[in-house]
């Protein structure tokens, strides 16, 4: 369901702009409104999401397919985590739908999708892995990178339940924006892949804005 926010962003108190093949990682309070903005269209966000007071307790792509009953998530969806709590929820999306099926590009999923000498192009599980690295006083690690969200990922599911990687639905300016229902970690990569049309083979920035609770 598309459906604009009515926030502005010279309200809020956190912009960035996160390039291309980056991360960011954040804690966002349970209140706050967090947009992620695809600048240039046909980007990817690859997006985790933890209980800031108990990261073991994360997103869960099942729990939340399961109970709203589509593959796709979009406003009004309700992000659940492994312990059947709500840890956000899509309160504004001008594109319509995002993926949370495809999982995070990997080298070794390049090498199995593409070919060999793609292993060593960067991809969205290196840009985890550097990030829980660089903030190692989480206490998170590689056993932690579990489902994520794709935003702006179109990931078309086939007649015969396979899965196919399309030309992003996304556009230049749109984007998601989520309220937090509890204290947050949360870590996204701004996905490098050259491979797959998730990105038009185009990697581009995105901007993350955070609004105040009471806003």
């Amino acid at each position: 369901m598309i459906k604009s926010s009515r926030l502005s962003p010279d309200r809020a108190r956190y912009r960035r702009v996160v390039p291309a093949g980056d991360y960011w990682l954040e804690t966002v309070k349970a209140g706050e409104h967090l947009r992620i903005v695809d600048l240039e269209g046909n980007q990817a966000a690859d997006t985790l999401l933890f209980s800031a007071s108990d990261p073991a307790d994360r997103y869960s792509a099942v729990d939340t397919i399961r109970a709203q009953g589509n593959v796709y998530l979009s406003c009004g969806t309700r992000l659940l985590s492994t312990g059947g709590q709500v840890l956000a929820e899509i309160v504004a999306d001008t594109v319509g739908r995002h993926d949370t099926l495809g999982g995070a590009c990997a080298t070794e999923s390049n090498t199995v999708r593409y070919a060999l000498e793609k292993r060593t192009m960067h991809a969205c599980r290196d840009s985890y892995l550097l990030a829980l690295a660089e903030h190692d006083g989480l206490g998170l690690g590689k056993r932690d990178l579990t489902h994520n969200i794709n935003f702006f990922m179109n990931v078309p599911v086939t007649p015969d339940g396979g899965l196919t990687f399309a030309d992003g639905v996304s556009g230049p300016g749109h984007y998601v924006e989520l309220r937090a229902a509890m204290d947050l970690i949360v870590l996204i990569s701004n996905c490098p892949q050259l491979n797959n049309p998730c990105n038009a083979y185009d990697p581009t920035p995105i901007e993350v804005l955070i609004w105040d609770a009471d806003v």
